[in-house]
């Protein structure tokens, strides 16, 4: 899911278990490009490290910051930036729809997103 800096969706992809974080991202950020041409900073947790920053910034010219997580604080922390995005996510659960996924399709439970989050946007 990639959302704006308040949290309003701005592009979802859904995708097999099996598919990594990163993977994932590597489809969903070209088409977000694409469409938000003035995207130009992206904050993402530590499961986007790697090659996928150095990717990002000479294929789509996309700045990714990740927002690492302090060693020496134990137990829950609130990352900068990464709350949003799970604030996101327990908005669109409000809608009963979301809370099991009965689709076979992935452009189905893509939809239903789009779908749910149009309450939160509407505000």
């Amino acid at each position: 899911m990639l959302t704006d800096t308040l949290g309003l969706l701005l592009a979802v992809l859904v995708t097999p278990a099996s598919t990594t974080d990163r993977d994932a991202a590597r489809i969903l950020l070209p088409a977000a490009k694409n469409h938000f041409r003035q995207l130009a900073r992206i904050w993402a947790d530590d499961g986007y490290t790697g090659h996928l920053t150095d990717w990002a910034t000479q294929h789509l010219g996309v700045v990714l910051d990740i927002v690492r997580r302090s060693d020496d604080v134990q137990g829950f922390q609130v990352l900068p930036r990464c709350w949003v995005v799970e604030r996101s996510f327990a908005w669109l659960l409000r809608s009963r729809r979301l809370v099991r996924d009965y689709e076979r399709r992935t452009e189905t439970s893509e939809a239903f997103q789009h779908q749910s989050a149009v309450p939160a946007s509407a505000a």
